[in-house]
């Protein structure tokens, strides 16, 4: 097995391949077609600005993976993927944007030349990068074949992290540090938020030693005041405020790989009531991380922490934390385990999760949260070392 270019060792990339076609056959497939641009690169090493057209994986049951996509993307394919040359198929340009054409004409070519004209072939139905359009084109341009929903199959399969990731996640996990340090050694009364992101930015990408920064899956989530009681907004260019809390929600990444770290910071002196939640929210954590051992279930971390909520009379409903590891835009989660009430994934030796029990109230918000590890024995392990605290600054 060639390695080129490719982050990870040939027994590495070995062991995904065979884990997922161990899923394949328990799921009855001749063949997959990957275009979750995360799971392209688990599979093979592919690592391209280029998901924005069509592009994907082939893996069968026999044989190395390949890629497809885009003729000049195929460059870099050949530049980052661990495949010899010929399992690196491009097409070309006149496909792309094409009213009169599609690229899965080009994909039904590859896919017939591989003997699948009448395979079973697993697809990525529920992806942000299948659309319906290419479905329709693939499964007329194949009226032998089965197309049948592959959903997350290799997404299951990266759940448990090897050494090899969770040194990546490691060195990604120090650049959260930096970046969140940063934000809250920034932050200050008439300092513009788009200022302030332009700094964690710089602190992201520089990294930290020897572990450069790469672009995050997510933008930094910076919302103040009123902004921080929904979940999801970014940043403009007001100034940051006397009397308002910032959370900040934010990620370093090394080859891709995340370890999403929250914190809150308060300029002037907090509410008693953001104090409150402040004490129940630290409380809870430390109550899911204790129930963030192997054997146990995700929705155990998520009830344990919520029950010390219910004691404190603060009401929250949705999942409070998710898979993570390897990603693209536009998420960082892997979209596998979740950690809520309702989800009884069993907890393993290497899976990592953003434990994110973020609470959102009526006038403020409060992020405080980890990315963990869960151990051979014990609580899990925060990957992060920053203080578990509101930080308040005068």
């Amino acid at each position: 097995m060639p390695h080129g270019n490719a982050p990870f060792s040939a027994a590495e990339y070995a062991r995904r391949i065979a884990r997922t076609r161990a899923a394949m056959q328990a799921a009855g497939l001749d063949a997959i077609f990957v275009t979750d641009p995360s799971n392209q690169a688990w599979l093979t090493g592919y690592d391209g600005w280029s998901f924005y057209v069509h592009q994907g994986v082939i893996l069968t049951q026999e044989g190395a993976p390949h890629w497809w996509g885009r003729y000049m993307d195929s460059i870099g394919a050949g530049r980052t993927c661990w495949m010899d040359p010929a399992t690196i198929h491009g097409y070309a340009d006149n496909f792309v944007q094409s009213t009169v054409r599609h690229p899965m004409q080009d994909l039904a070519r590859i896919l017939r030349d591989l003997g699948l004209a009448k395979a079973r072939i697993g697809v990525e139905m529920e992806n942000y990068y299948y659309s319906a359009k290419a479905h329709a084109v693939l499964t007329a341009e194949l009226p032998g074949a089965t197309l049948a929903d592959a959903t997350a199959l290799v997404n299951w399969q990266r759940l448990v992290k090897s050494g090899e990731e969770i040194a990546f996640m490691r060195n990604a996990a120090k650049i959260s540090e930096k970046i969140v340090r940063t934000a809250i050694d920034k932050a200050e009364p008439g300092l513009r938020k788009n200022e302030l992101v332009a700094e964690i930015y710089h602190a992201g990408l520089t990294g930290v030693g020897d572990a450069w920064g790469d672009y995050p899956a997510i933008v930094p989530l910076t919302p103040s005041g009123i902004d921080a009681t929904a979940a999801h907004l970014t940043w403009n260019g007001d100034p940051m405020r006397r009397g308002e809390a910032t959370f900040f929600e934010l990620s370093g990444c090394y080859r891709r790989y995340h370890a999403p770290l929250c914190r809150t910071v308060y300029l002037g002196k907090p509410p008693a009531e953001v104090l409150e939640a402040e004490k129940a929210q630290i409380e809870g954590i430390e109550a899911g991380l204790e129930a963030a051992r192997a054997g146990n279930r995700t929705c155990d971390i998520a009830n344990a922490f919520m029950a010390v909520l219910r004691r404190h009379g603060i009401h929250r409903e949705g999942r409070c934390g998710y898979a993570i590891g390897l990603s693209y835009p536009p998420d960082w989660g892997e979209r596998t385990a979740s950690i809520r009430a309702e989800d009884e994934t069993v907890l393993e030796p290497g899976m990592t999760f953003h434990f994110m029990p973020a609470l959102w109230m009526e006038s403020w918000g409060l992020e405080t949260t980890e990315s963990i590890l869960i151990r051979e024995s014990g609580a899990a392990e925060a990957l992060c070392n920053v203080e578990r605290k509101l930080f308040v600054k005068d």
